[in-house]
C-alpha cells in the first residue's frame, strides 16, 4: 500500500497547539533542577521576520530542546526590542501612532514565529517599551547616577538642524543628515552619559575570563577599549602671550619618534584653535567647515586630510632653538587623548599625507635592522615596523621600545609650570556612553529640571514616567519638546514650577539589560530575582547567547557594562559577565537578480540550466534576467525569501532543518531553491521509513542487538546518540545533522525488509530501538515530524517531553579497525583487523595480505613495524 506523504501544514498546527496546552515551555523559578539559560538577541518589531530570524531561532531552539532532553530546567525566553527612530519615523510619514504600529508589528512577528514551532516561554514576554519594563530602566537610571556612574556634561554632538535632533556617527551620510538631507552641525550640548569608562580596564581584562567567546569577538571588544601605553607632553609655546598658553599638551604612544616630528596638530575644538580663530577669519570659516562633518572613525579615516597652520609655534623638549608650526586638521578629535597630537610624517602614513601636502618635513627616525642611514629616506610611504634609532641624537642605535623609556626617563626630570615635562599615562580608545536621545519613542530620563535646584531625580514612588500618549509628529524636532503640558510639571525637591528632561534613552540601554529580566518580568519591585536571592540559585549568566556579529562591539559591551553597574547598585549579586557562551552565526546570503527595471525578488524568477549554465527569466513574461552576486538578504537588492511563503509551501520544519544542515553554524548560509527541495525531501523520507514500518513495529519491544546481522543497526544508532548529543552541544549542528543522516541510510534496508516481511525478530527489536532514537535525535531540529512519526509507531505522550536517549559506551566502539598497511613507507594496503589484536597477530595478518606477499617474492621482511592502532610497515 502506497504511503501517504507527511503533510507539514496539518501536522505542524496540531503539535504546536498540544505543546501549548501542555504548557511544556513555561519554565518555572522554583523547579530544583539544575538550570540552563539559552537567549538568542531579540527581534526588532519591523512586523516582518525574515531568513535571518529564522536561522537565530532555529539554533537556539535545537540547543534549548537538546538541553531540556538532558533533564535541565530550561530558560528558554522571547521578548521585542520595541523602541526607535523606524516607529516614530512610521507615525511622521504614515500618520500612525508608534504604540499601536509598534504593537502591531509584534503581534504579527509573534504569529509568524509561533508557526515555526520554537519552544519559547511566551509567559515571559516583554517589550521594551512597555512601562513595566522601562520603569525598571529608569531606577536603575538613577541609581546609576546615585553611585557614580551617570552624569550630565556638556558634548560635542552631530546635531541636524532641520529635524533639530542629534544623530549618530553612522547617521550622517558625506556631511549631511542621513534623513532630512540637511548640512550636519557639531554642537556643543548638554547631554546624559555613562561612565562607562570607570571600568575601561576590568571589561578588558575580563574578556580573558571567557573561554566560551569566539575569539574575534573579543579581539573587536578589545580593539574598541583601546588601551595604550605612552607619555603626556607638554610642548612649551614659542610666544606664549600671542597665543594667550603657555603650553599644549600631547599625548603619544611613540615618543620614540619625537626626534621626527615636524608639525602640531590640534582639533577645531581645541582652546588654542577657538584663541587663534577668535582674531583670524579666515581661520574661523576652516573651523566651520570642519563643524560640518560626521566624527565617525570612517568619517576621518577616509576624509582628505586638511590642515590649517595658526602661526603659533611650539619649542621642541630637547632643543630650544628648534619650533615647530601647530596645525588646526579636520582628523584630531577633542574626545581622543588631549585633541593634540605631534606629527611624525616618517612613522605614520597620516602624518606622512599630511607633510607632503604641505611641504613639511621628513625626518626617518627608525629603519630597518641592516639598513644603511646615510641613505635611509621615507618619500610616499611611512615605516612602521620596528627597528633601529637614527637621526634621533642621544637614542641613536636604541630599538624603539628603549628609545621610548629614554625620552620618558628624560622627560620626566624637567619641569614644565611646575608639572613634569612628561609622565607616563594609560589611555583608552573607549569614550563614555551618549544616552541622550531628541526623540520621543524612547524611555523617558527620569530627571526634572528646576531652575532653583538643577537636575533633581524623579522620586521612586511616581515611576514609571510614562510617556504622553497624545503627540503629534507635525514639527520638527522632539514632539516632547512640544508637547503643552507633559514636560511642565512641580519640581520634587522645592515645589517650583519646573519641566521634565524631554531626552529620552538611547535604545541601546533598552537591550543592555533585557537578559535580566527574563529571569523574573513579574517582578513589580525590581529588574530580576538576583537582586534578593543567592547568585548560584539563578538564571544568571546566560549560559548560551546566540546573535548576529554585527552586535560584537557596541551591544555586548554595553550590556557588559550593565551588569556590572547593576551589580554595584545591589540589582545583580555575584554576576559580573552577562554572558558565559557566546556564539555569532553567518548570515542568510542568496542570489541577486536584475532586470530592465531594476532589481527583482527571488519569487519572481524562473532559473534554468543550458548547457551547464545558468540563466534566468521573469515568471510574468519570460524576460531575461541578469544573475548577479550573492550578498546578504536585504530589502534595497530585493533578494530576500519571505519565510511565510517557504514554510506555507514545505512547512517550518524543512526551513530549520535546511537552516542546520547546509553549512557550518558560522559561515553564511546560501538560500537555494534546490536546497529547499532537498531537505524537504529528507523529510518525506524520514516520514516513509517510519509509516512504512509502523504497523509492524508499533507492538515491538524496543532491544539493541549485540551479535549478528541485527547488531550493526544497534551500533549505529547508539554511535549517533552519542554523537548528534557532542556536536549539538558544540553548536556544531551541521555535524549533527551528518550523523542523523548516516544513522537514516544505515536503516533504509532493514526497514525495507521488515516491510516485506523478511526480519528477524531480534532485527525488528533493534530497529524499533534504533527508530526510537531517531525520532527523538531529530527532534530538536524538525519537532513536528518528530512528534508525528513517535505517534505513528504507537508512542505515547510528547517526544518534546521525552529524555535524550541514553547509549551503550560498549556498542559506541567498533570491535574491529582498519589500518593502512605500507611497503618501504608507500600506503599498499588496508588491514582490517580486531581492535585488541596483539602485535603478533597483527604482523602475522598484514604479511598475510597478497599485496605484501607479492612484495616479498618469498622472502622474509627485514623489519615490520607496528604502532598500535595505527598503522603496520613492512621494510622489504
Amino acid at each position: 500500500m502506497a504511503t501517504e506523504r507527511y503533510n507539514a501544514r496539518a501536522s505542524e498546527p496540531k503539535w504546536q497547539k498540544a505543546w501549548d496546552e501542555a504548557k511544556l515551555f513555561e519554565t518555572k523559578n522554583d523547579d530544583p533542577r539544575q538550570k540552563y539559560y539559552v537567549l538568542e538577541m531579540f527581534p526588532y518589531p519591523s512586523g516582518r521576520i525574515h531568513m535571518g530570524h529564522v536561522r537565530n531561532y532555529a539554533m537556539g531552539d535545537v540547543v534549548a530542546r537538546h538541553r531540556r532532553a538532558m533533564g535541565y530546567n530550561v530558560l528558554h525566553p522571547m521578548g521585542w526590542d520595541a523602541f526607535g527612530l523606524p516607529a516614530e519615523n512610521a507615525a511622521r510619514d504614515r500618520g500612525v501612532n508608534p504604540r499601536s504600529w509598534t504593537y502591531q508589528n509584534i503581534e504579527a512577528m509573534k504569529a509568524q514565529l509561533k508557526v515555526m514551532g520554537l519552544s519559547l516561554d511566551w509567559a515571559r514576554e516583554i517589550a521594551t517599551c512597555d512601562p513595566s519594563y522601562y520603569k525598571h530602566q529608569q531606577k536603575m537610571f538613577l541609581d546609576f547616577w546615585k553611585a557614580g556612574l551617570a552624569e550630565r556634561k556638556s558634548a560635542k554632538v552631530n546635531w541636524d538642524p532641520e529635524d533639530m535632533t542629534v544623530l549618530a556617527n553612522e547617521q550622517v551620510i558625506d556631511g549631511r543628515g542621513w534623513r532630512s538631507g540637511a548640512l550636519v552641525e557639531q554642537r556643543d550640548l548638554t547631554q546624559w552619559f555613562f561612565k562607562i569608562t570607570s571600568m575601561s580596564q576590568d571589561l578588558l581584562d575580563s574578556l580573558d575570563t571567557l573561554p566560551k567567546w569566539p575569539e574575534k569577538v573579543k579581539l573587536m571588544q578589545a580593539n574598541w577599549i583601546g588601551r595604550s601605553e605612552g607619555l603626556l607632553i607638554r610642548w612649551e609655546i614659542a610666544d606664549p602671550a600671542a597665543a594667550g598658553a603657555a603650553e599644549l599638551e600631547v599625548y603619544t604612544t611613540r615618543p620614540d619618534t619625537i626626534f621626527g616630528a615636524s608639525f602640531m596638530a590640534i582639533a577645531a575644538d581645541h582652546p588654542l584653535a577657538r584663541k587663534a580663530a577668535a582674531g583670524n577669519p579666515e581661520l574661523a570659516a576652516f573651523i566651520e567647515d570642519i563643524g560640518h562633518r560626521g566624527t565617525s572613525v570612517a568619517d576621518i579615516e577616509t576624509a582628505e586630510k586638511k590642515g590649517f597652520d595658526t602661526g603659533i609655534r611650539v619649542v621642541h623638549p630637547f632643543d630650544p632653538e628648534w619650533t615647530l608650526p601647530v596645525y588646526v586638521a579636520n582628523f584630531v578629535l577633542m574626545d581622543y587623548g588631549t585633541g593634540a597630537i605631534f606629527g611624525c610624517p616618517s612613522g605614520d602614513q597620516r602624518d606622512l599625507d599630511f607633510a607632503n601636502k604641505y611641504g613639511l618635513p621628513v625626518v626617518p627616525v627608525v629603519m630597518p635592522e641592516g639598513a644603511d642611514a646615510a641613505t635611509f629616506r621615507i618619500l610616499e610611504e611611512a615605516y612602521v615596523d620596528d627597528g633601529v634609532m637614527i637621526n634621533s641624537r642621544f637614542l641613536d642605535g636604541m630599538k624603539p621600545a628603549q628609545a621610548f623609556d629614554e625620552v620618558a626617563t628624560r622627560l620626566s626630570g624637567v619641569a614644565v609650570s611646575g608639572r613634569p615635562q612628561g609622565e607616563r599615562k594609560v589611555q583608552f580608545r573607549l569614550r563614555d556612553w551618549l544616552i541622550s536621545r531628541q526623540r520621543y519613542w524612547g524611555c523617558p530620563i527620569p530627571v526634572v529640571h528646576c531652575e532653583s535646584c538643577g537636575a533633581v531625580p524623579v522620586p521612586e514612588s511616581a515611576l514609571p514616567v510614562e510617556l504622553p500618549i497624545d503627540v503629534t509628529f507635525d514639527k520638527p524636532g522632539n514632539p516632547l519638546d512640544h508637547h503643552p503640558t507633559w514636560k511642565h510639571v512641580e519640581c520634587p525637591q522645592c515645589g517650583r514650577d519646573a519641566r521634565r528632561d524631554t531626552d529620552t534613552m538611547d535604545t541601546f540601554v533598552d537591550s543592555s539589560w533585557y537578559f535580566a529580566r527574563f529571569t523574573d518580568p513579574w517582578n513589580e519591585n525590581a529588574p530580576t530575582t538576583l537582586s534578593v536571592v543567592d547568585g548560584d540559585k539563578g538564571w544568571l549568566p546566560v549560559q548560551q547567547y546566540i546573535g548576529g556579529i554585527e552586535h560584537a562591539i557596541l551591544h555586548l559591551l554595553y550590556s557588559r557594562f550593565f551588569a556590572r553597574a547593576m551589580k554595584a547598585t545591589g540589582h545583580l549579586n555575584s554576576v559580573k559577565e552577562p554572558f558565559e557562551g557566546l556564539f555569532t552565526q553567518g548570515m542568510v546570503v542568496h542570489e541577486t537578480y536584475k532586470g530592465p527595471q531594476g532589481w527583482v525578488t527571488p519569487a519572481e524568477v524562473k532559473v534554468e540550466d543550458f548547457d551547464g549554465s545558468r540563466k534566468a527569466f521573469l515568471l510574468t513574461d519570460g524576460t531575461p534576467i541578469e544573475i548577479g552576486s550573492i550578498e546578504k538578504m536585504s530589502k534595497s537588492k530585493k533578494n530576500v525569501v519571505d519565510p511565510d511563503d517557504i514554510i506555507g509551501s514545505y512547512g517550518a520544519d524543512t526551513a530549520r532543518w535546511f537552516m542546520l544542515s547546509d553549512s557550518p553554524p558560522e559561515r553564511d548560509v546560501i538560500w537555494t531553491e534546490a536546497g529547499v527541495e532537498g531537505a524537504h525531501r529528507f523529510v518525506q523520507r524520514l516520514w516513509r521509513l517510519v509509516s512504512e514500518s509502523a504497523a509492524t513495529l508499533s507492538s515491538v519491544e524496543p532491544k539493541a542487538a549485540r551479535e549478528g546481522e541485527a547488531a550493526s543497526i544497534s551500533k549505529a544508532a547508539h554511535k549517533a546518540v552519542k554523537a548528534v548529543g557532542e556536536e549539538i552541544e558544540r553548536l556544531g549542528f551541521n555535524k549533527a545533522v551528518a550523523r542523523i543522516y548516516e544513522l537514516t541510510n544505515v536503516l533504509q534496508t532493514p526497514i525495507s525488509d521488515i516491510a516485506a516481511g523478511k526480519a528477524s525478530p531480534e532485527m525488528k527489536a533493534a530497529v524499533r530501538e534504533a527508530l526510537d532514537m531517531l525520532i527523538v535525535l531529530i527532534a530538536p531540529m524538525m519537532p513536528h515530524l518528530a512528534e508525528e512519526c513517535f505517534a505513528a509507531l504507537g508512542g505515547s505522550g510528547l517526544v518534546a517531553d521525552k529524555p535524550w536517549p541514553a547509549f551503550d559506551p560498549a556498542l559506541t566502539v567498533d570491535s574491529e579497525i582498519v589500518m593502512p598497511v605500507q611497503i618501504n613507507g608507500k600506503k599498499r594496503g588496508d588491514l582490517t583487523i580486531a581492535r585488541d589484536a596483539d602485535q603478533v597477530a597483527v604482523e602475522k595478518a598484514a604479511l598475510a595480505l597478497d599485496v605484501v606477499q607479492k612484495a616479498l617474492e618469498g622472502k622474509q621482511p627485514r623489519k615490520v613495524i607496528v604502532v598500535p592502532q595505527r598503522i603496520v610497515n613492512v621494510v622489504v
